[in-house]
């Protein structure tokens, strides 16, 4: 059973920028998709983003369209999710997530453990 470890959460000023990455243990995802979630303080877990496991296929929330981009980084071997001019409704923990249907934003069984990313006013 594969694990996912995600890093690059912080702490910025709206309209800032923050890349996240998620890490594979053993490294490699395997033909697994890979997407992001995130979880706001009080709210309801949602998509963010996520990849297919070849090629270039991504999905996105509505949200986040246009804003945040979502690549495999073969260099590290890594999914990014490249975050630009975010917003204090952005801010949450962004979870990292494998499986079969996250494009079609269904969740998939494998998770980390989540990195928090505070956009500020």
């Amino acid at each position: 059973q594969v694990q996912l470890f995600e890093s690059g959460g912080g702490q910025v000023q709206a309209g800032g920028s923050l890349r996240l990455s998620c890490a594979p243990s053993g490294g490699t995802f395997g033909m697994r998709n890979v997407g992001w979630f995130r979880q706001a303080p009080g709210k309801e877990r949602e998509f963010v983003a996520a990849i297919l496991w070849v090629g270039t296929t991504t999905s996105y929330a509505d949200s986040v369209k246009g804003r945040f981009t979502i690549f495999r980084d073969n260099t590290k071997n890594t999914v990014d999710l490249q975050m630009n001019d975010l917003k204090p409704e952005d801010t949450g923990v962004y979870f990292c997530n494998a499986g079969t249907n996250v494009l079609l934003k269904i969740e998939g069984r494998t998770w980390g453990q989540g990195t928090q990313v505070s956009v500020s006013t």
